[in-house]
């Protein structure tokens, strides 16, 4: 298998109806200021280049990265996590998407946990608690915006973490099994083809991902050995071959145990194009395809950084040609090389990765390089090559131990998006990549490119473009969403054009309404949506036959990436069993104190803004009939009876009349239609009384006025709703939960010790802040304690500058009994 066919390119989902203008905004502005230099694209590339700018607009990539505090947890802990939001070509931070969607997916792929989080241009923050109920084993985190939704989940961002549950019998991972090596071969460029030299990189992995050290063998059909080679590191590794269309080759494999593995190799090509990658000058890189078509044709080269154009170029080509591209031109991080024919269909195609100049660095240093417990430690931090222009606008950091259970956390921003994200698979160890290059590093690096070749789209997506770019979901750029449809359950056919109605029982009043579209979908901005909500929604009674459902808001694609349980074996369980023991500990003297949590600011007024009339009905006479009410006092509302049933309509104060058409009337915010229900209902569970006496426009409906009536706790006081509506728990955005740390600034006397001082501390998490800035100078400080749990605590710490460049850096100091 090849490249090509081995490409994983997503297909693009289907595309619907709309884009909000600020989204196309965005976009221009996106296209503006990735070619400077379009203008100056060659005639014969032209068409090439204009084609896939024009689809880069039709599919903004962004790209959520989320740090983690640690990458092991026991059920009864907290995650906490900072989420980075950028654009997928620049890295740019975004302020497009308002809502980043969180889960943990278990072994079969169900999510076990979910939760929605608020972004801003800072990104966000959050926590998971871990409750008891899930068992022990390695989960797959992943996240993503309502937007990336069109896209395939290859496209989320995925990292894996392993929670053990101390209370439940813990089943040791079985070991991967060698005979289930999975082995790959990828010849560079694509394709093998008859009679033309080719490098092929092959991998080597076992169930769990972990690349295996192998060596080979390469026989013909006389099994003569051709070539041999071995790994070289993870498992991958590469020889050369020049085949032959008429031969039949088999690879013979032995790994480090002796056992022996058979491959094929892919299919050799009769006629076709090899291309040859060579980076031996530090300035240019050279690219070299051969062909054996046998007559003089053109073809094209396209560079391209994460959809970013580099270089278009068309050359003769014969036999062979030569292409040059200066390194300068890359952008940092993977870029693709790819080659069309002369009908500009794509024929090979390359990944390379460029190292990053300059890196950003971060220099963290403590006061002390050991403490004893329960001692002030003093961090600081400083952006070297920091200015006014590349500071970052924040940093999140989290200092946790480490030991035997809690392996630090690999994933980091700068590996991320530099490499893991544009790349097909889980790589394994994607630090060892990005540390200072060596022969040996430069190799791994090459060889990784040439093994996991992936890209955001397909060049039949972006040759054959969509004229009016359209997608199911849209970016969530004014805050949360609920979507639903609205069918016919006798046809199953979608209804159009029906208003429909949404509300939140409860303080503040909130209504939202939506009118369904050709499709029979239903979209609902709501406002202030935080923390459970209990979701109410209907259409009028006269259209109750119809069938509104709301759409779970979370991603139902299962993810494509494969992982093993990792678990602590039976000479850990000490180190298992003390960890537990102080997470108990927490939990009981601390448990209370250490949840607290930051509400936002709301706007505590109705929906509806000032009413012109509002009554509080304890300051006046309390009648035993709601008919009573509104006909002694209430200015505002003229209840009649037509044909036995009750109507209430609302003075149209402006031109001093009575409106013809029926009020919106709510209860608690929840529209209502049965008038007698209201005028059964008793007065003295309500606590206000809201009029509007005016035409009361809520896109797409007309109101004719509005009567609100609120009970003393907002929760319906029992009032009677038609049972044909739809009524369910709904998760809004989580509340921001403050991280707690107790602080031991007095000396420990039998005299001023403090109530909390006397507490066991079983921190292993000294310290999390999801956004530690900096000064205008790149340097940040903090202050905090360490805990009765000594041993190595690791600082971790990842950042993004303005302009889109990742930083990240780690270090170490310990913690014993007695200072040293």
């Amino acid at each position: 298998m090849n490249h090509l066919t081995l490409d994983h390119t997503p297909t693009l989902a289907k595309q619907a109806t709309w884009l909000t203008s600020p989204f196309l905004l965005f976009l221009s502005y996106l296209t503006i200021s990735a070619l400077p230099g379009f203008g100056q694209t060659p005639g014969s590339t032209a068409a090439l280049t204009q084609s896939f700018d024009q689809y880069r607009q039709q599919a903004l990539q962004e790209k959520l990265f989320v740090h983690t505090d640690q990458g092991f947890y026991l059920t009864g802990e907290t995650m906490w996590f900072k989420i980075y939001y950028v654009d997928g070509s620049f890295h740019k931070p975004l302020d497009l998407s308002k809502v980043a969607y969180i889960e943990l997916l278990d072994k079969e792929q169900k999510s076990v946990l979910q939760t929605k989080v608020a972004l801003t241009a800072n990104g966000g923050d959050g926590t998971l608690f871990l409750p008891s109920s899930l068992n022990s084993g390695t989960y797959l985190m992943r996240a993503y915006t309502n937007w990336m939704k069109n896209f395939p989940a290859s496209y989320f961002f995925e990292k894996t973490i392993t929670i053990v549950n101390p209370f439940k019998p813990l089943t040791p991972s079985p070991t991967a099994d060698v005979a289930d090596l999975d082995i790959q071969f990828f010849p560079e460029g694509g394709n093998l083809v008859d009679g033309l030299s080719s490098k092929v990189a092959f991998r080597a992995v076992n169930a769990s991902g972990a690349g295996q050290a192998v060596r080979g063998w390469v026989l013909n059909s006389r099994n003569d050995t051709l070539t041999t080679f071995s790994a070289h590191k993870f498992g991958l590794g590469t020889f050369t071959l020049t085949p032959a269309s008429n031969t039949n080759y088999r690879v013979l494999l032995r790994d480090e145990t002796g056992r022996q593995f058979t491959r094929s190799l892919p299919a050799i090509q009769p006629q076709g194009y090899v291309m040859a990658l060579d980076d031996g000058n530090p300035n240019q890189l050279t690219i070299t395809v051969t062909s054996n078509l046998g007559t003089p044709s053109t073809v094209y080269l396209f560079a391209h950084t994460r959809q970013a154009i580099n270089q278009v170029e068309a050359h003769s080509i014969d036999r062979q040609t030569t292409f040059l591209i200066d390194k300068k031109a890359l952008g940092d991080g993977i870029s693709h090389l790819t080659l069309f024919d002369a009908q500009q269909k794509p024929v090979c195609e390359r990944l390379y990765f460029k190292r990053p100049a300059q890196p950003l660095t971060i220099a963290l240093k403590t006061d002390q390089p050991q403490y004893a417990s329960r001692s002030k430690v003093t961090l600081e931090a400083s952006i070297q090559g920091a200015t006014s222009q590349v500071t970052p606008s924040a940093l999140s950091v989290a200092v946790y131990r480490v030991d035997s259970l809690s392996s630090p956390n690999t994933s980091n921003i700068l590996s991320y998006l530099l490499m893991t994200s544009d790349l097909q698979g889980g790589i394994e160890s994607p630090d060892y990549y990005l540390q200072p290059e060596t022969p040996e590093i430069a190799q791994s690096t090459d060889n990784l490119m040439l093994t996991h070749g992936w890209r955001r789209f397909r060049w039949t997506d972006v040759l054959r473009p969509v004229s009016r770019p359209s997608f199911p979901f849209i970016p969530e750029y004014s805050g949360p969403t609920v979507s639903g449809t609205l069918t016919d359950p006798a046809t199953g056919k979608p209804v159009p054009r029906k208003l429909t109605y949404l509300s939140t029982p409860g303080k503040p009043i909130r209504l939202y309404v939506s009118l369904s579209d050709t499709a029979g979908r239903l979209l609902y901005e709501v406002q202030d949506f935080y923390g459970p909500k209990n979701l109410i929604a209907q259409t009028n009674p006269q259209d109750s036959l119809f069938k509104l459902t709301i759409s779970n808001p979370f991603s139902e694609t299962p993810s494509t990436h494969q992982w093993a349980d990792r678990l602590p074996t039976e000479s850990q369980a000490t180190s298992l069993t003390n960890r537990s023991v102080a997470m108990q500990v927490q939990s009981t003297y601390w448990g209370d104190r250490s949840i607290q949590y930051k509400y936002p600011a709301v706007d505590s007024a109705a929906f509806y803004a000032k009413p012109k009339e509002s009554y509080l009905l304890d300051a006046y006479t309390r009648f035993p009939r709601m008919e009573e009410v509104l006909r002694e006092y209430v200015l505002g509302v003229m209840p009649r009876k037509r044909q036995g049933h009750f109507v209430l309509n609302v003075l149209n104060e402006p031109y001093r009349a009575i409106f013809e058409n029926q009020a919106l009337v709510l209860i608690d915010g929840v529209p209502v239609f049965d008038m007698d229900k209201v005028i059964e209902f008793s007065p003295l569970k309500v606590k206000q009384l809201d009029v509007v006496t005016n035409f009361y426009l809520m896109s797409p409906a007309v109101f004719s006025g509005i009567i609100s009536f609120m009970t003393y706790k907002g929760d319906l006081a029992g009032f009677p709703l038609d049972n044909r509506l739809v009524r369910l728990d709904y998760d809004g955005l989580q509340l921001q939960r403050e991280f707690f740390a107790p602080r031991y600034d007095r000396p420990a006397s039998a005299a001023t010790k403090s109530a909390s001082s006397r507490l066991p501390d079983g921190r292993t998490l000294l310290y999390w802040n999801p956004n530690w800035k900096p000064n205008p100078q790149g340097k940040a400080q903090v202050d905090f304690y360490t805990s009765d749990q000594t041993g190595t605590y690791q600082v971790d710490v990842n950042g993004l500058t303005r302009e889109g460049t990742p930083v990240f850096q780690r270090f170490t100091f310990d913690v014993k009994n007695t200072p040293k």
